[in-house]
């Protein structure tokens, strides 16, 4: 650890906030190579802990800092290792529970930031969004503030930009877990004063879980990036080998053979893919009538969900 920040950190704790000249420093000390070291991190989250105060501020350097650690410092930049998730957790839960919006920003910008994440993390993410839109209070990064027991604005916006960032369980798309989260929301909140918003986001989002599609080479694990990035840093690699490495590992096979051919077909299938998306299996009816019909009876929310359904 840079030898000034621990100072600078020590200094902090001691009073329990921190200045915007302490934050300015505290960014030139941490990262003047572009580098976050892990004992900077873990100093980083102490130093959220023991914080009596927490500015804007504090919530942009702090989610930018773990952010970086977490998403960028191990090759290749963009995906998240199972250590660095298994850090990230256990960070968050030192003291029982999703500390501080700080935390809860730091969760959502790096299923923002990152390509792909392990499915652990991602699970873990569902659980603590979804305990902080119901028990959650405070003031959020971007404006707003959260609310025990209903859905206001902002969290709507919060939950809207977890389930739909580039690394999440679906990307671009819902899952179902993500929908059966949104499911158990609303009915924890169902009589609460919830926003419009938050009204649009639960049709939207079951909808596009029931209707939506999602190819499943959206997203690469990490052990195939780290194969591609080797080969893009060996000169000697052959083309098609590699092509031929990688068709073996993707669930659209035919898919990528037409495109790594230039063919136009690959447009035509996902025209296709989306079209047959709109249509609801009799699984996905299976599990909506299980959902719809556990309480026997339909709410305001679930009847503007099957009217959004059968305009199609």
């Amino acid at each position: 650890m840079n030898p000034s920040f621990d100072i600078l950190a020590r200094r902090v704790a001691e009073d329990g906030r921190v200045s915007a000249d302490e934050l300015l420093e505290m960014r030139r000390s941490a990262w003047p190579d572009g580098v976050i070291s892990k004992d900077e991190a873990e100093a980083i989250f102490a130093l959220n802990r023991q914080l009596t105060e927490r500015g804007p501020g504090w919530t942009d350097f702090f989610v930018e800092a773990i952010g970086e650690f977490v998403v960028n410092q191990i090759a290749p930049k963009g995906y998240v290792d199972d250590a660095n998730a298994a850090w990230l957790m256990a960070q968050i839960d030192t003291d029982g529970h999703l500390g501080s919006m700080a935390e809860l920003e730091t969760l959502v910008r790096i299923f923002e930031i990152a390509k792909n994440v392990p499915q652990e993390l991602k699970d873990y993410a569902i659980r603590q969004m979804e305990k902080a839109v119901v028990e959650g209070t405070g003031p959020t990064r971007r404006g707003g503030a959260l609310e025990a027991g209903n859905v206001n604005a902002t969290e709507a916006r919060l939950l809207r930009r977890a389930i739909f960032a580039p690394a999440s369980d679906r990307p671009a798309g819902v899952s179902q877990a993500e929908a059966e989260m949104l499911f158990r929301i609303k009915e924890i909140t169902l009589t609460a004063d919830n926003a419009p918003e938050w009204k649009q986001l639960f049709v939207q989002g079951v909808a596009n879980y029931i209707e939506g599609f999602a190819t499943e080479a959206a997203q690469i694990d990490r052990e195939k990036a780290i194969e591609l990035e080797r080969f893009m840093n060996d000169t000697s690699s052959s083309v098609g080998g590699f092509l031929m490495r990688m068709l073996g590992t993707l669930p659209d096979k035919a898919g990528f053979q037409r495109a790594s051919q230039g063919g136009l077909g690959v447009f035509a299938d996902r025209e296709a893919e989306a079209a047959r998306g709109k249509v609801i299996t009799e699984a996905e009816q299976v599990w909506l009538d299980r959902k719809i019909d556990q309480d026997g009876k339909v709410d305001e929310y679930e009847q503007a969900l099957l009217d959004f359904l059968a305009e199609g």
